[in-house]
């Protein structure tokens, strides 16, 4: 590579002058490309390049007789990658002086002579030749505008020189070869002087005219003055606070002997009060905390170590010190990076991951991503807290997690006062001190769970912290000081609403997580659980072998549930079997089929969900914590002795209001729909809802229920067809909940036709189309609208 080791030569020859007036310079040259910055006329130049590279192109000079070397900038990483069609236009013609050889280097002490113009390169390959044009300068005094810009630019040159004292030693070189009277050379001086980049440079050695070069010349001298005023101010206020610190360091050693020959000496205690200061000055405080702290170092400084006061305020420092006072961590603001950080660790859940990449691309648009509240509910297992860790990888932000299930007590928020034996800062306080930011993902795991005592609501205390009009002055009872929150991303989880207080509820963005259906479990599994369970037990992947059909069983015998949690166990069940049988000596792999399952598992856990049938049987769907599920509703007559309606199936009190309103409807309305209205006067009716041990709630099963009784009275059995919807006593059809949990339940079932209130259209088509596929679906705004897909013709 050549490289400029020195912009003037540390020993100049003593013919060290430019070219002479009418010197005759040789048409064909040869070319030395540089990849740094150009060389301009009047400059004594050494260069040190690579011997193997450039042996040929000096040997050419040489034998040339002439020992002119024609050097021109190349736009390229370094000068040996350099090829013609990278050559700049204009370059400087030089005399080589002397050639020494430097270990696996050539230093070449080559004299800067004229400009020339490339007319045409004559190699393609080093050695380079060129036929050029010169360009000699006139030799003269300056006169008119150009005299005037000559004097302008020694007069910038002498405000330099005070400010560095390198461009002193330039400027007298300069002056020992050249003089003030020769504005071409002044121009190009000047231009050498400053530290603009190498395009800058070429634009000064390509214009030809002088007066033009002049100028750009003038403007490059006056941004490098602006430059280096800037860091001789920089420099002064630096040489001033050392200044005062060496002062106080002084003061202060002075002040430790004195103690010490006192016997005053408080070693433990400075080292301490030293370490603090240490931390402080990577942070930035808050006006008021730095007053605070300020106040409490100074009690700190004075109090006896074995006073009670000395440890409370040492341990209240450290606290504060610990804190990430106004540091912050960059975020990765690319939406492809967030994308590939999502797809890493969770198959499926688009609609989830669409929602997240919204939240992040609003926050690239802006350029940083502000703190929000994120609300993840779905049934357990369905990886709301591992996807709030891929968020915090995505963003390239430190993750913390606390659960809040069973917290009962104000102060695990918001901390305890100093004034208790033992006080602590509350968990958010924590969650910064452990992330060492001011702007990491805290996840609030389970808070739904959150319980309240007589120490306090905790669910009340979290309205400030997340609340994004409060948070910026999160007020902590053991720091006293205010915090901001405010950069903070919190995502909480939750499986279910209901005991979420509504003023919390309404402070957080929610994103629902339903659950997987079939096909979205064989793929995580073999994807991400088996692999990870194999490597848990130290297994390679081709050791045990599980195919497709056994994994499709064991998700519909052993793990039917919502999330994913359960079939992980059972995968982790077959895998620790399988290591026992390969250290007992059977050859691997070891191969499950769906033969062997009950060999590792046992029976299946789920069984097909029985086909109850017949007058009087209607399939309902239901919405529970642990996802959608299917629900058989029974209508029989007991006897005709007396009228009456009996309930039984540990109904809530909605379900069982609901159920009297299917009757009291369908009572008045039999006649409508083709029941003689004198069956329900003269019969006992029993209306059950299996399984008899699960407590049920809610109104969705208000048509289902009216569906089961209407044909009991027309002694017709129901279509397989499954439906939900809350009834009203004058048959109008309400909306529900959880329609897509719904729906996978009925995928799961293998029913094929849904009925659902109108109301709920919008979230049907929100249902991601694998999920629709196959699904006929009729939506009823009255009872009148359901009766006529009951029966078969």
């Amino acid at each position: 590579m050549n490289e400029t080791i020195d912009q003037e030569d540390p020993n100049p020859v003593n013919d060290n002058v430019p070219a002479r007036p009418g010197e005759v310079l040789p048409g064909i040259i040869n070319l030395l490309p540089v990849a740094s910055r150009p060389f301009f006329p009047g400059q004594a130049v050494p260069l040190l390049m690579d011997a193997g590279h450039w042996a040929s192109t000096m040997k050419a000079v040489r034998e040339a007789g002439h020992g002119i070397l024609g050097i021109v900038l190349a736009d390229s990483p370094t000068s040996e990658e350099a090829r013609p069609s990278s050559f700049s236009k204009v370059g400087t013609a030089c005399r080589i002086h002397r050639v020494q050889k430097v270990d696996a280097g050539l230093q070449v002490l080559v004299e800067c002579l004229a400009r020339f113009s490339i007319d045409k390169v004559l190699d393609e390959e080093a050695p380079f030749r060129a036929r050029v044009t010169h360009h000699h300068e006139a030799i003269g005094a300056a006169k008119g505008d150009i005299k005037a810009y000559a004097l302008a630019i020694i007069n910038t040159i002498k405000e330099l020189v005070p400010l560095n004292p390198l461009y002193g030693e330039e400027l007298r070189m300069f002056l020992d070869r050249m003089g003030p009277d020769d504005p071409s050379h002044l121009a190009d001086f000047a231009a050498s002087l400053t530290s603009a980049n190498k395009k800058q440079l070429q634009e000064i050695l390509g214009t030809l005219e002088l007066l033009p070069r002049m100028e750009r010349v003038l403007v490059l001298l006056k941004n490098e003055l602006e430059m280096a005023k800037a860091q001789h101010e920089i420099r002064t206020s630096v040489e001033q606070k050392m200044e005062t610190q060496q002062r106080e360091f002084f003061l202060r050693e002075q002040l430790k002997v004195i103690q010490k020959e006192l016997g005053i000496e408080k070693d433990d205690k400075t080292a301490e009060l030293e370490k603090f200061q240490e931390r402080l000055e990577k942070l930035t405080l808050p006006e008021q905390a730095q007053q605070r702290l300020d106040e409490e170092m100074n009690k700190l400084s004075v109090l006896e170590k074995g006073s009670p006061e000395y440890a409370l305020t040492r341990n209240y420092i450290d606290w504060i010190t610990l804190l990430p006072w106004g540091v912050h961590s960059e975020d990765k603001l690319d939406l492809t990076y967030a994308r590939n950080a999502l797809d890493q660790f969770h198959y499926g859940l688009q609609d989830v991951k669409d929602r997240i990449l919204e939240f992040l691309a609003v926050g690239i648009m802006k350029g940083e991503v502000s703190g929000s509240i994120l609300l993840l509910v779905g049934p357990p297992g369905v990886g709301k807290t591992s996807i709030g860790k891929s968020i915090a990888d995505a963003m390239g932000r430190k993750f913390y997690r606390f659960s809040l299930g069973g917290m009962r007590d104000e102060a695990e928020i918001k901390g305890h006062r100093r004034t208790y034996i033992g006080a602590m800062p509350g968990k958010f306080v924590q969650a910064m001190k452990d992330a060492g930011t001011e702007n990491p993902l805290i996840m609030l795991d389970e808070i739904d769970k959150i319980g309240a005592s007589f120490h306090g609501d905790p669910a009340s205390a979290l309205l400030e912290a997340l609340d994004p009009e409060q948070n910026s002055d999160f007020l902590d009872h053991y720091l006293d000081l205010r915090f901001d929150l405010s950069k903070v991303l919190f995502v909480c989880t939750a499986n279910q609403l209901d005991t979420i207080p509504a003023p919390l509820l309404d402070r957080m963005e929610m994103i629902s997580l339903p659950g997987y259906i079939a096909s979205e479990k064989l793929q995580i599994a073999r994807r991400y659980l088996l692999p990870r369970q194999l490597k848990r037990a130290g297994l390679k992947r081709n050791q045990v072998k599980i195919n497709s059909p056994t994994l499709r069983t064991i998700i519909e015998g052993y793990a039917r549930d919502a999330g994913v949690r359960r079939l992980e166990k059972q995968l982790g069940r077959i895998v620790r079997k399988a290591v026992v049988k390969i250290l007992e000596g059977v050859k691997t792999p070891v191969t499950v089929t769906n033969d062997d399952i009950e060999q590792y598992l046992g029976s299946p856990t789920f069984r097909d969900e029985r086909r109850l049938g017949g007058p009087g049987v209607v399939t309902g769907l239901a919405w529970t914590s642990m996802g959608g599920a299917t629900l058989s509703i029974e209508a029989v007559k007991t006897h005709g002795f007396n009228r009456g309606f009996k309930l039984t199936g540990q109904l809530g009190d909605v379900m069982k209001e609901s159920a009297e309103i299917a009757y009291g409807y369908l009572v008045s309305q039999a006649e409508a729909f083709g029941a003689d209205p004198g069956f329900f006067e003269k019969s006992f009716i029993h209306l059950h809802v299996p399984a008899g041990a699960t407590p049920k709630d809610g109104p969705s099963a208000g048509i289902t229920m009216a569906s089961a009784l209407l044909s009991l009275a027309r002694n017709r059995p129901v279509r397989k067809i499954a439906m939900t919807g809350e009834l009203t006593l004058t048959g109008q059809v309400f909306p529900i909940g959880g329609v897509r949990e719904k729906m996978i339940a009925a995928r799961r079932a293998g029913i094929r036709e849904l009925i659902l209130p109108v109301d709920n259209r919008g979230e049907y088509e929100e249902v991601p189309d694998h999920i629709r596929k196959g699904i006929k679906v009729h939506f009823a705004s009255t009872f009148e609208d359901v009766v006529p897909h009951l029966f078969g013709r």
